[in-house]
């Protein structure tokens, strides 16, 4: 498949070639589903607690004798009937995380990048740096590129300046080709390669490469 690499300003500098086994294969619904799903339990912090009738204050002595008074039984303040008792099945700290196969990770990033370019949401630009590392300096060049949408910028290298430049551009997320998130990529109305980086995608997830 080849698309042309765009300058700064929109127009056309050269055709560069996408590895049809990445941009323009068969799409798996289910690995994308299962790469956002395992994205998103990894992220959850899982500190969420509460007491059990064990762990709140309480006396342990019966509150009135069993029989004979004609009011309910009761065992303990500390019963979960009780306000200030204990909770039933409430939640305990816990790790939500949990390992996806790479071949699966690999499926569906290949399954996303042809989704994007059948919409035509992918553009392939030639590469820059925002020597300055302001953040307007970084919104004058992509707003020539792309509409002020969500958009998912894939650079070549880890640029700490650029990424410095993005970071308060609420549109904007920017992501190195190595490290791809199936979420970011998905939900992105608009994907804005830089040049190296889909050469680096096309050797990284092309043909033979799992």
């Amino acid at each position: 498949m080849t698309k042309q690499v765009l300058s700064l300003d929109g127009s056309d500098l050269r055709p560069i070639e996408l590895e049809d086994d990445v941009f323009d294969t068969k799409v798996s619904e289910g690995s994308i589903y299962h790469a956002i799903r395992n994205e998103l339990a990894n992220v959850r912090v899982g500190t969420a607690s509460t007491k059990t009738r064990g762990e709140v204050n309480g006396s342990k002595r019966k509150p009135w004798r069993q029989k004979g008074i004609g009011r309910a039984r009761a065992g303990r303040r500390r019963s979960p009937v009780w306000v200030g008792g204990g909770v039933t099945f409430g939640p305990k700290p816990r790790d939500f995380s949990y390992r996806l196969p790479k071949k699966i990770k690999r499926l569906a990033i290949r399954s996303i990048l042809t989704l994007k370019q059948r919409e035509d949401r992918i553009k392939i630009v030639e590469d820059f740096r925002i020597e300055t590392g302001k953040t307007k300096d970084l919104v004058s060049v992509l707003k020539k590129l792309v509409s002020e949408e969500k958009t998912v910028v894939i650079i070549g290298t880890d640029d700490p300046i650029l990424k410095r430049a993005g970071a308060n551009i609420p549109w904007v997320r920017l992501l190195t080709y190595n490290r791809l998130r199936a979420h970011d990529i998905f939900y992105g109305k608009n994907l804005l390669l830089l040049e190296t980086a889909a050469q680096g995608i096309n050797t990284m997830y092309g043909k033979g490469e799992g």
